[in-house]
């Protein structure tokens, strides 16, 4: 479990196969071998590791329902360790389980803030609630407007020096994952109507 608050910003040494090497230092700190890590939002394992980076294996169905699939060489990522039981948690739960991937649509200065608005499927705007939580690319961050295909998002500075998101031009390929709490309602109520 995480909670969406992103420690550090690191970049794809390496992507062979089933193989990705981030170059990382921050969260090398305290981490051990099988530890989870959030990678934009993706939860991995940490296959090895040293001073200045981490291994992981990613299976296919990873690379298909994320962006991590067309990440190349370069690429900056977000990361995360997973939460301990005495940790705060500052963001939301998140999962580390992307469900799919949104598309940035724009980002727009409002004073100090800027908005982000991403366009994402009706199957997963459903799970996305006005002034709830929502997880892109591993970022807690919560919703401010939502229509038929998109929803938006305001960045607050701290957000917008620590994340990888407002480098990204429109177009960009954004990793997604809904309110946890939403997809249970949705299923037990689902379930109580047959």
């Amino acid at each position: 479990m995480f909670t969406g608050i992103i420690e550090e910003i690191g970049t794809v040494r390496s992507r062979e196969g089933g193989v990705l090497v981030i170059e990382c230092s921050t969260i090398v700190e305290g981490t051990r071998l099988g530890d989870s890590i959030a990678v934009n939002g993706v939860d991995l394992t940490v296959r090895t590791m040293d001073s200045g980076s981490m291994t992981f294996d990613v299976m296919p169905e990873t690379f298909r329902r994320s962006n991590l699939g067309d990440a190349p060489a370069g690429a900056r990522v977000n990361l995360e360790r997973s939460v301990r039981a005495a940790d705060r948690l500052s963001g939301h739960i998140v999962r580390g389980v992307v469900e799919t991937i949104c598309t940035l649509d724009s980002l727009t200065p409002e004073g100090d803030a800027v908005i982000a608005r991403f366009r994402t499927p009706p199957e997963y705007l459903r799970y996305i609630v006005m002034k709830g939580p929502v997880c892109v690319d591993g970022v807690s961050l919560t919703v401010m407007a939502k229509d038929a295909e998109s929803f938006s998002v305001s960045l607050v500075q701290y957000t917008q020096e620590h994340t990888n998101l407002t480098p990204r031009e429109a177009g960009a390929s954004i990793n997604l994952e809904t309110d946890i709490i939403a997809r249970y309602v949705d299923q037990l109520l689902a379930e109580r109507a047959t």
